[in-house]
């Protein structure tokens, strides 16, 4: 990427599958029907899925399900070759009339305003999976979720969290992602429902995400918090590959997969080096502790190999689109919260 992409360029390269996605699709057979379709990584996701099964050469459905606040989400879906759907999947009748497509990505959650709406996180983290598993007892589910379900771990434990350690979520939100998860176990066990937890750790792109909350930092001069000294963080198209790959390895009861990058960032070091690209002076506040939330992904590179996009590519891109007045979404991720508050 020598100059700043448009928005359209940057669509297609989020949108753009990997090539074991692209054969990971050719291997299993039905329509897609991605759920909550209408938020920061669905859109991509939904048009990789329509991309990805075309270049694998099955013909099948990929249908994008949300409220569509923003019409012009709905209209570039569709423009993409993606059916669209309108209707709130928390409405019972709606949700049973939607097609019975064999694979299922389910990506509704909330995570903001959980502090002060904590039933309707519930809610909607908790109460409507169960329903969708009854709708969809005979898919295959990916459900997105979360690494904030293991909780804080210590930075000298390594890589991070495995798959297989014992959950330890922090304040509600947390809490109520592993409920989802729980819900989802339930069903798959007691209906043979195949399912893949897909626990994603800080996918991001150019116009949101955690490389652009620093990069808006240091370029505003803010002085940056290292009370969360550590992160992982991962290119959205990668993730959006990894999860659609993740269909053919769901599962009863489920398969557990981490989704991230491959190393344990610094979350100094990252600021020192958007201050070069910037030419900016950084300036922080705090010490790192000793804690802070990471996720092990080896798992995930064992089944599709390791992530391509470099930390130092995110970085230049991230700082050429800001440096040049690119849209940002104002939706900060709160990667620096530590009690669970968001």
């Amino acid at each position: 990427m020598s100059e700043p992409l448009s928005v359209g360029a940057l669509e297609d390269l989020l949108s753009r599958p990997p090539d074991k996605t692209i054969a990971s699709l050719s291997r299993i057979t039905g329509d897609i029907i991605i759920l909550g379709a209408g938020g920061k990584m669905g859109p991509s996701l939904a048009t990789m899925a329509r991309r990805a099964s075309n270049e694998a050469g099955v013909s099948r459905r990929v249908i994008a399900v949300s409220r569509f606040s923003d019409l012009s989400v709905k209209s570039s879906l569709e423009a993409a070759g993606v059916e669209t759907i309108s209707g709130d999947l928390m409405n019972e009748s709606f949700l049973a009339s939607l097609p019975k497509c064999e694979n299922v990505i389910f990506m509704v959650g909330i995570k903001f305003g959980t502090d002060g709406g904590e039933s309707r996180t519930w809610a909607t983290n908790a109460y409507l999976p169960g329903i969708v598993c009854r709708q969809f007892a005979k898919s295959r589910i990916v459900c997105f979720s979360t690494g904030n379900v293991y909780g804080l771990v210590p930075i000298e434990q390594g890589d991070g969290s495995v798959e297989t350690d014992t959950l330890c979520p922090t304040g509600e939100y947390a809490m109520s992602c592993l409920g989802r998860e729980r819900i989802f176990e339930y069903f798959s066990c007691e209906s043979k429902t195949q399912v893949a937890i897909f626990r994603l750790n800080y996918a991001t792109e150019l116009r949101y995400g955690l490389l652009v909350d620093l990069a808006l930092q240091v370029i505003n001069e803010q002085p940056i918090s290292l009370a969360t000294g550590y992160f992982n963080v991962i290119w959205q198209a990668e993730a959006s590959g990894m999860a659609l790959a993740s269909l053919e390895h769901a599962s009863s009861p489920p398969f557990y997969i981490n989704a991230t990058g491959g190393e344990r960032v610094s979350c100094r070091g990252v600021c020192l080096r958007l201050g070069e690209l910037l030419n900016k002076k950084v300036t922080f506040s705090n010490q790192e502790t000793g804690t802070a939330l990471l996720s092990d992904a080896r798992r995930a590179f064992e089944l599709f190999g390791p992530t391509e996009v470099t930390l130092d590519e995110m970085l230049v891109w991230t700082a050429d689109w800001i440096s040049s007045g690119g849209e940002t979404w104002d939706k900060p991720t709160h990667f620096e919260v530590r009690d669970g508050k968001f």
